[in-house]
This record gives C-alpha cells, sequence and structure tokens, in this order.
C-alpha cells in the first residue's frame, strides 16, 4: 500500500480572519452589505450629550438573554412602524430560516456539474424542504458516492444573491451550491471552484457576526453552536442599538433618574454618538481590512453600539501604494476617509450622513434621494457636467452613479458593490494622503480601528504577531517581521499560542522538524482547537513514523474537531501501520460515510480491505 503524505507547512492559526472574518465569508460577504441602524436622522447635538453617550456603560443584563438582549420582536412592541419599514431592508433580511413563502419566490431546483472535478451537484424541494445532494460517478457510470442535507437557512438579502447553510449536529456549514441574483440561478458557492468542500465547510464565529442577528457560535468552535444556533436570526435592532433590557426595564417600570433625559440614556441612538463612534458600528462589518485580530479574551460579540471597536478588534491594513489595485470588497469605511468629502468635513461626515439603514429607497428612486443628500452639502454648480448633459442620462441627475461607481467584484462572480470613496472620475487615483497613514507605532501597518488621539499609544506585540501571521501569506514582506517578533516574544510569551505556532513555523521553515514537533505538542498543551495546529502535528508525525504519538493525539483530536477530514486520514495511516487493521477499518468506514466526497478516504479504506457505504440519504 502507497500512502502519499503532503510535506508539512504550519498554516497560520486563524489565518483567514481577515477575509470577512474567514474562508466561508467570500462565499456569503457580498450577500449581505450591512448598515447601521439609527432611530433618528443626524443632526445637531450637544458635547454634553457625547459626553453623557461615551460615559454611558454598556446595558447590563436585566432581562432577555444573556448580554441584556431581547430581540427585534421587542422593540416592535413600541416601534413597530420602524421595525416593519427595517425588516424590509437587505440588512433586515440578512439571514432567514427556510420557508414556503420563501421558496415560492426563488428557484427550488438546479443540477450543477463541476467541470474541473466532475461531480454533480442538485436543488430540489421535497415535502416543504428544500435539499441540496453531491454525487460523482464511477468510471462504470454507477455513482461513486451520494450526500445529501436539508438546507436549514439562506444567508443574504438576495440584492447579489444568498448562500446556504445546513445543520448537522452542534455544527453548521455551507452548501455548495449559492443563488445568484443577477444570473437568477444556484451555482457553485465561491470558494468551490479551487476544491471541493462537500458539505463540511464551517461557518465561524466572525463571518456569522455580521450576517445574523444574534448568532451563538463558539470561539474556536469550528463551525460549533450552542442550542439553539440562533437567538435572533437576521440582523436586529440591537445590532446598531445595544442591548435593550435595560431600556425596556426602564420603560415598564419607569425607574430612570432625573436629568438623565429619560429611558432613552438606556439605549445607543448613533445619530447622537461622535462620528468616528457611529463609524464603528460600520465598520465592525464594512471594513475588513487586510487583518483582524480580536483583542485577547474577547468574542466578536463583546463589541457593543457606543464602544470603541478597537476595544474587541483591531483592523490593519497594508499601506496602499501608489501602483497597487484598488478594491472595494468591503472596505467601505477606509474608502469614505479618502474622499474630498469627508476630509473637507473635518471627520463630520459620516456612513449615516447619507444612510438612513431604517429605510431602503427602490431602485428607481435611490438616485433621488442620493442626490438629496448630496445638495445638503453642495449645489447645482458644484458639478461640472451641464445640466442639460445630466439630464439626458439613464437615471438622470445621479450624483451617485457618477462619484461612487460600481464595481464587478473580482472574488465573488455575478456580484458589484459601490465605490465608497467619492471620486471626480471613475478610475481617480488615491490621494496623497492615502499615503501617509501609518504610524511611530506601526510604521509598516495602518491601523484602522485606532481610537481618535490615541494615534501615539504601542500596540500590543502579541497583537502585531497576529496580523504579521495574517499577513504574510498574501504578503511575503511580513514573512520576515513575523519570524523576528516571535522569536523576541518567545522569553516573554513561552506559552502563548500564536507564539509557540510562529516558532512552529520557523522551525519548519529551517527543516527542523523535531522542533516543530515540540511547539505544536505545546500548543495542543495549552487547549488549542485549531484544525491547522492538529493537521500539522498529525502530518508531522506521521511523516517520522511516530505513529503511536499521532494516534495519542489524533483520536482526542477527532472528538474535538469531528468533520475535519485530514484527520482521520492520518489516524488511518496511522492505525494501518500499527497494524491495527480493524480499527482502521471501523475508523475509514465512519469517516467516508461523514465525508464522502473525500476520494482520498475512500481510496484509503479499500486498501484497508474495507468496503464504503457512501450513499447518503
Amino acid at each position: 500500500m502507497r500512502i502519499r503524505l503532503s510535506k508539512a507547512r504550519i498554516p497560520i492559526r486563524k489565518v483567514l480572519h481577515s477575509a470577512a472574518r474567514c474562508a466561508v465569508a467570500l462565499s456569503i460577504t457580498i450577500f449581505l452589505l450591512a448598515a447601521i441602524s439609527l432611530s433618528e436622522s443626524p443632526g445637531n447635538h450637544t458635547r454634553k450629550e457625547d459626553s453623557q453617550r461615551e460615559q454611558q456603560k454598556p446595558n447590563q443584563n436585566v432581562k432577555g438573554e444573556p448580554g441584556g438582549y431581547v430581540g427585534s420582536k421587542v422593540c416592535a412592541q413600541c416601534h413597530a412602524p420602524i421595525v416593519n419599514k427595517y425588516s424590509r431592508t437587505d440588512m433586515g433580511r440578512s439571514m432567514a430560516e427556510i420557508t414556503t413563502s420563501l421558496l415560492e419566490k426563488i428557484p427550488n431546483s438546479a443540477s450543477v456539474v463541476d467541470d474541473r472535478t466532475q461531480k454533480h451537484f442538485g436543488l430540489y424541494l421535497e415535502n416543504g424542504e428544500l435539499f441540496q445532494s453531491e454525487y460523482e460517478k464511477a468510471p462504470d457510470g454507477k455513482e461513486a458516492f451520494r450526500e445529501t442535507h436539508q438546507v436549514k437557512w439562506i444567508i443574504g438579502s438576495g440584492a447579489n444573491g444568498f448562500g446556504a447553510l445546513l445543520e448537522r449536529g452542534d455544527f453548521l456549514f455551507e452548501a455548495p451550491l449559492s443563488f445568484y441574483s443577477k444570473t437568477q440561478s444556484w451555482a457553485l458557492s465561491p470558494g468551490y471552484e479551487f476544491g471541493d468542500y462537500g458539505f463540511n465547510r464551517p461557518i465561524l464565529p466572525g463571518c456569522i457576526a455580521c450576517h445574523s442577528g444574534q448568532p451563538r457560535a463558539v470561539l474556536d468552535g469550528n463551525g460549533r453552536f450552542l442550542q439553539p444556533p440562533f437567538h435572533e436570526v437576521a440582523i436586529g435592532c440591537e445590532n446598531c442599538h445595544g442591548p435593550g433590557a435595560a431600556h425596556v426595564h426602564e420603560i415598564q417600570e419607569g425607574d430612570w433618574k432625573a436629568g438623565t433625559n429619560g429611558p432613552t440614556h438606556s439605549i445607543v441612538n448613533p445619530a447622537k454618538l461622535k462620528p468616528w463612534l457611529a463609524d464603528n458600528i460600520c465598520m465592525s462589518c464594512h471594513q475588513t481590512g487586510d487583518a483582524m485580530v480580536l483583542r485577547p479574551g474577547k468574542d466578536y460579540r463583546d463589541f457593543k453600539p457606543g464602544m470603541p471597536l478597537d476595544d474587541t478588534l483591531a483592523i490593519f491594513m497594508v499601506p496602499p501604494l501608489r501602483d497597487s489595485p484598488q478594491t472595494d470588497l468591503l472596505e467601505h469605511y477606509f474608502s469614505m476617509t479618502l474622499s474630498k468629502c469627508y476630509r473637507g468635513s473635518d471627520g463630520r461626515l459620516s456612513c449615516i450622513t447619507c444612510h438612513d439603514p431604517h429605510v431602503e429607497p427602490a431602485e428607481q428612486e435611490a438616485p433621488a434621494q442620493f442626490r438629496a443628500k448630496c445638495l445638503e452639502c453642495h449645489n447645482e454648480k458644484s458639478c461640472a457636467l451641464p445640466a442639460a448633459t445630466r439630464q439626458r442620462k439613464t437615471p438622470p441627475d445621479d450624483c451617485a452613479g457618477c462619484h461612487m461607481p460600481k464595481r464587478q467584484v473580482q472574488t465573488i462572480a455575478h456580484a458589484v458593490l459601490t465605490n465608497h470613496r467619492i471620486v471626480a472620475q471613475a478610475e481617480e487615483p488615491y490621494p496623497d494622503a492615502a499615503f501617509h497613514l501609518t504610524s511611530p507605532q506601526t510604521p509598516d501597518l495602518v491601523h484602522l480601528t485606532a481610537i481618535p488621539g490615541k494615534h501615539g499609544d504601542a500596540v500590543s506585540s502579541l497583537l502585531l504577531l497576529q496580523a504579521y501571521g495574517q499577513l504574510m501569506i498574501p504578503n511575503p514582506e511580513y514573512r520576515a517581521r513575523y519570524f523576528a517578533l516571535a522569536k523576541q516574544l518567545e522569553s516573554s510569551n513561552p506559552n502563548n499560542v500564536d507564539v509557540l505556532e510562529a516558532l512552529a513555523t520557523l522551525a519548519l521553515e529551517q527543516k527542523d522538524e523535531a522542533k516543530a514537533i515540540k511547539y505544536l505538542d505545546r500548543v495542543v498543551t495549552r487547549g488549542s482547537t485549531s484544525p491547522q495546529t492538529y493537521e500539522q502535528l498529525g502530518n508531522l508525525l506521521v511523516r517520522t513514523k511516530r505513529f503511536s504519538e499521532a494516534v495519542n493525539l489524533l483520536e482526542p483530536g477527532i472528538k474535538l474537531l469531528p468533520f475535519d477530514a485530514v484527520l482521520y486520514r492520518f489516524l488511518g495511516v496511522s492505525y494501518l501501520s500499527l497494524n491495527k487493521n480493524e480499527e482502521a477499518r471501523e475508523l475509514l468506514r465512519r469517516a467516508v460515510e461523514t465525508f464522502p466526497q473525500d476520494r482520498a478516504l475512500r481510496q484509503l479504506l479499500n486498501d484497508a480491505g474495507g468496503e464504503p457505504n457512501t450513499a447518503n440519504p
């Protein structure tokens, strides 16, 4: 029996958090262009109100779910008109359970063949439930396998399309097919053109935090969710106004304190925040940068409106170069800050200056509505294009259409995004200010979430290490900095998981597999749940024929990570190498049932003398 093992390389822990927070975000990011929610249009407010808001503590858990959340249905008891309007926006429809009425609005059957892998994907309706399937034909024309799962949720409003989610035990995964509004058809989900993830592409906390209301994803759980998975499915009132329990309690009991402007002190109104704090609400989902690093001990849900985002999540960007390509994919805030409008306003222009997320204008109404916003600062003579010429365009006098042109999204098929850098010409280069955004504390990074007035504060070396780790693969110039910082931190933080993983990567760069194994073993001992760590350590142990140690690692690893096919392969190889043939066959049969699309597992089971049952009803 010949078994091919890959040469070990250490993928960086959480390396994909920056790509809309995870790999799965590629397929769902574009489907929801989330905005923020507010209870009134921005207007004049006093410094006293700013002070009261910024000093306000996060709402306490008075009633409702943990964290003081009560859900939008409770908000609707007093604010029904605005909740009803909001529920019709893209944000208010960011995610939904599969229902009969929903299925009546979209094609509920499809057949797709991936020319690269020659695998077949299907979608069909049965007894009012939506299913997706995948199968492959063997050389004799029979099915080599078939796997089918019920779709439980769609994610996205349909503005560009939506993805499909399924549930397997306590884990949530993306389905292989997504719906694209432009073509009105189902096709492979973004990313599946590079690899067949089957029904095992996990929904991670960093992704779902921006695409649903109150998700219950387990941090570092690799797709694991508490039950039920959502307290609120779609993005709701509290995502932008903060937890509402204290506000509801004060309304019901009337026990607010005198001089606090009534019960409104217990709920966040973004319009009364300083613009940068209001923008932080938007940035949490609309600004990915190139690296996103959670602060130590923080979860994505720890960010509350009215608090600085940087206290929870630090966002960094590679300094733009004059000849570097420009992207608008979830870089809305950064793009806006480069506009003459923003820079000329001395920071007063914010996302909610132009967007009222409670109301989404119809396509035919949008040009006039946003033109009216422009004319609050500009006038008819501001535009260099003659009025007669503007009137001949379709639609006429469309300020945003000319100065915020839409671009095709290269990473996601059939999708477009609006350029939020307000420009005079469509291909206008970045202003000079874009190339002077670093600081002495981060000379090689732009710290997008830096709190105003604190640009001079030092950035934690551990945060920078994680940022460099996320950046080093797409930006090799950060590789040497990553390793140098890891060596510097080894003495002061010898048991830090991120430091140990970096040192393991460096050891492999230096072709010292024994040292890499020692570092990775310490990572596991420190409680890491990273699939990459278990995969790479398992690979190294098998490659160096330390099969008993591999078994001791991989048996508990599979219990921790039951949907990682790579771990089953390495454990199967280890069992066979130790002549534990029956254990190998039992493990591999179970693995093939879980991952029927994995040809390597099917071949390994065949080599072990077992026959797979690849039918998945």
